[in-house]
């Protein structure tokens, strides 16, 4: 349900009939203040001025045409032209019954869904994943899920760093190992300590460093061997990634794996085509295109190199490459890629190539989505004390630690098979909407303290508004609770209001993080959300004894749909709930 939107046509309707073009802006927003009405409708203001037309007397004239008949209890006039719009108690309760019936809660689906592709979390397989991949995994996948419960097609991309001249050493590194007996699984269980013994050799030991190249030239041959010996390299760290995917609640498979080996057979078609169509030239034995809606303020092109001298290829290569799988093999009407912001200027420049060399159709969007730094509290890059990577895993594991403590604390009856279960979904969701909360453009500092709190806007009190709804339909008699499905929904007070009104704006928060790709505006509604509910369950009585009947049902219903709200909002940030806390 978008009362929003529904409330912007009407005002339009009324504009038109009071002598306004279709297209004046109506301006419809939520009230600030409650003495303001629910809504207020704005347009007027910048119309007026531009007819020279007193505003007030126009916001008069739109009013006399404004058709609310069922919809608004009261529609009125302030200050010099703002139209403030009251809306109606019964109604609202009805549209909170129509969307309690709906598994999509009023969320509309769209005529011609599209099919989206979004490229995220994409670690490096010759590493274990470290803090620095948490935010293009979580906010990538919370993205990816709003886009399906709107009603589109997601085909999720994990582009894996699992090619390159890194892993000529690698690889040269793990043949020893195995010629010495040693099972290649053990051999990998530490992938950093592994990277690091072979960086060693590389630099330090004689004659390896040209075996590694060598390695290299097989690999991108095809020589069988060395192929076998790369895949089985490529499984065992993909398994290292799908443990962290599987705690993190993430659903990135296998089969989402596109990697940057995918596209080793079509790099050559890419520089042929760029040099066909004189879009990128030879300079100084590389391939490069100079990109002039990029030049500088002398007038300097931007430089993007699509080949080495040495006749190597690059991250670009690759890009150009998967601009055009995306547009042409998966029919993709949307291709969103999150990383860090530093690659903002590369994947500008991948974007102009790639349209420039028909790529990249103009019917094809493409959204770059960078995300600020994970910083620590001394506001430097989140790092060990001993200034080395964190790693994801170990990162998890502490949340987890830190989540059972406090929960132990809170609660010391509690059953070990129970403190297990909810340590796991406390912790990691409180890792998890820490980021998601923060503007998706902004760095922020991580900080255990305020992400494991109870209060304010933290998974856990999200959690907890959560388990404490359940708490409230296990105390519920049988004989209640089977008539629910015949009782009626009001809207008596204004806790119950405010509710109703934060219910029904589900639908722009979901549009906003689609359009936007903001998962931190579904994390402040839902924030919002509980804080009414805990208003709401201080001010409007549901078990005390002398309620009536009605009001009890009807206030239970409105707990249902609160609790479904939040169960499925925290859903789409990969959020876990529980029956109790």
């Amino acid at each position: 349900m978008n009362i929003k939107q529904l409330l912007s046509e009407k005002v339009s309707a009324a504009m038109v009939l009071a002598g306004l073009s279709a297209d004046t802006n109506p301006a419809v927003s939520l009230s600030n203040r409650a003495n303001f009405g629910d809504y207020q409708a704005n347009g007027v203001m910048g119309a007026a001025k531009k007819l020279k037309t007193n505003p007030r007397e126009l916001a008069a004239e739109v009013v006399k045409h404004l058709d609310l008949d069922g919809i608004a209890e009261k529609v009125e006039l302030a200050g010099p032209g703002f139209i403030n719009i009251h809306l109606d108690k019964n109604w609202l309760a009805q549209q909170l019954t129509n969307i309690g019936d709906d598994n999509k809660l009023g969320v509309s689906q769209p005529n011609k869904p599209q099919t989206v592709v979004v490229d995220y979390s994409a670690p490096n397989l010759a590493k274990e994943m470290h803090a620095g991949h948490l935010r293009s995994t979580i906010i990538g996948d919370a993205v990816a899920r709003a886009i399906e419960f709107k009603g589109h097609q997601v085909i999720r991309q994990n582009h894996m760093g699992d090619w390159g001249t890194q892993f000529g050493m690698l690889l040269a590194h793990l043949s020893d190992k195995l010629a010495a007996d040693e099972i290649a699984e053990t051999a990998l269980a530490d992938l950093e300590n592994f990277y690091r013994e072979a960086k060693v050799r590389f630099d330090n030991e004689e004659g390896f460093a040209d075996r590694a190249r060598d390695y290299v030239v097989k690999l991108q041959s095809g020589d069988q061997q060395c192929a076998m010996l790369w895949q089985q390299f490529i499984d065992i760290s993909i398994a290292h990634s799908e443990d962290i995917y599987k705690k993190l609640n993430v659903t990135l498979t296998r089969k989402d794996i596109m990697g940057e080996s995918a596209y080793n057979h079509d790099l050559s078609n890419v520089i042929d085509e760029l040099m066909a169509q004189n879009i990128a030239v030879e300079d100084q034995g590389a391939k490069v295109v100079f990109i002039n809606e990029m030049a500088n303020k002398e007038g300097d092109p931007s430089v993007f190199i699509v080949q080495k001298s040495g006749g190597g290829y690059l991250y670009a290569t690759t890009d150009l490459s998967a601009c055009r799988y995306r547009s042409g093999e998966l029919n993709a009407d949307r291709i969103i890629i999150f990383t860090d912001a530093r690659q903002a200027l590369h994947f500008k420049q991948v974007e102009i190539v790639a349209r420039k060399a028909g790529f990249l159709p103009e019917t094809v969007s493409y959204q770059h989505c960078p995300f600020g730094m994970m910083m620590g509290d001394d506001g430097k890059p989140f790092k060990t004390r001993t200034g080395g990577t964190i790693k994801l895993a170990a990162l998890l594991d502490e949340a987890i630690l830190r989540a059972n403590k406090l929960i132990q604390e809170k609660n010391p009856e509690i059953s070990k098979k129970d403190l297990f279960s909810i340590s796991e979904k406390v912790g990691i969701g409180a890792v998890k909407f820490a980021d998601l909360s923060k503007n998706r453009t902004s760095d922020y500092i991580f900080n255990w303290k305020t992400m494991l709190s109870f209060e304010g806007a933290t998974a856990p009190y999200l959690q907890y508004a959560y388990s404490r709804i359940q708490s409230i339909f296990s105390k519920v008699k049988e004989d209640t609770a089977e008539t629910l499905n015949t009782a009626i929904l009001q809207i008596i007070e204004p806790q119950e209001k405010a509710l109703a009104l934060k219910l029904l704006q589900l639908e722009d928060v979901i549009d906003a993080v689609v359009s936007e790709c903001t998962p931190n505006l579904l994390c402040n509604y839902l924030y919002e959300l509980s804080s009414l509910y805990m208003s709401f369950y201080e001010a409007c009585p549901i078990l005390k004894d002398g309620i009536n009947i009605e009001i009890q049902q009807s206030r239970l219903l409105l707990c249902q749909l609160i609790s479904k709200t939040l169960k499925q909002g925290l859903d789409i940030l990969g959020i876990d709930v529980m029956e109790r806390m």
